[in-house]
């Protein structure tokens, strides 16, 4: 799968952006998303990820009550909806796939299994000021 992350953007503090992901190949229903981050100066961190039945889990607890993941298999597109946004959320954001059938419930670790052996694609500049 190939995949491009769109919609990022410059904000003011509070604001909100959908990010989305469009996916091209067969077989997305079979994917398992991931959202990640890369701050100016900082490492890649998963943000949160969604599986195959549509269950979500988030990895950062700033985000947590503010972030949501959702995806549209028809249409071949996982989002991430950002409310609230803070200063601190400025970062390329990065989605990645990779197939599994999994669910988060099975495998807790999900996003770790997306990071190390996910498709990846080019990543989106959010900037948020304050």
């Amino acid at each position: 799968v190939q995949l491009q992350a769109s919609g990022g953007g410059l904000v003011q503090t509070g604001d909100s952006l959908r990010l989305s992901c469009a996916a091209s190949g067969p077989a997305f229903d079979y994917y398992a998303i991931g959202w990640f981050r890369q701050a100016p100066g900082k490492e890649r961190e998963g943000v949160g990820c969604i599986d195959v039945s549509d269950g979500t889990s988030y990895q950062l607890e700033s985000v947590k009550g503010r972030f949501t993941i959702s995806r549209d298999n028809i249409n071949k597109e996982a989002y991430l909806q950002m409310d609230s946004l803070k200063p601190e959320d400025t970062a390329v954001y990065y989605c990645a796939a990779t197939p599994s059938t999994l669910t988060i419930s099975q495998a807790p670790n999900l996003i770790r299994l997306i990071n190390d052996f996910g498709s990846w694609g080019p990543g989106t500049q959010v900037t948020v000021s304050s």
